[in-house]
C-alpha cells in the first residue's frame, strides 16, 4: 500500500497503526531546557560483589521480569535488595 508523503505509517511490536499528518499543530512555544547534563545523568553507585544462591523460581521470575522490560535480572534483583534496605534504614 503506498504512503502519501503527508502520512507516516508507524507499525509497533503492538501491531498498532499511529497515523501521523501534516495537520496544523495549533499555538507552540519554546520552554526552558529542563535535563541536567549528560554527567548528571551517569548514576554511579559503588558495588561490592557477593555471591548467594537464588530459588531456581526467583531467578527465572526476574529474568522473565527483565526480558519484557528489556532489563538485566540481575539489574532487578539488585534494586528490589536496595529499596528493601532503604525502607528499613529509614525506619532505624
Amino acid at each position: 500500500m503506498p504512503v502519501s508523503a503527508s502520512t507516516l505509517y508507524i507499525h509497533f511490536m503492538s501491531k498498532t497503526k499511529i497515523k501521523y499528518t501534516d495537520e496544523p499543530m495549533g499555538k507552540l512555544r519554546v520552554i526552558k531546557d529542563f535535563l541536567p547534563p549528560p554527567d548528571r545523568l551517569v548514576l554511579r553507585e559503588e558495588k561490592v560483589k557477593v555471591t548467594i544462591s537464588l530459588s531456581k523460581e526467583s531467578v527465572e521470575f526476574f529474568k522473565k521480569e527483565a526480558k519484557k522490560h528489556r532489563t538485566s535480572y540481575q539489574k532487578m534483583i539488585r534494586r528490589v535488595i536496595d529499596f528493601y534496605a532503604s525502607q528499613f534504614q529509614k525506619s532505624a
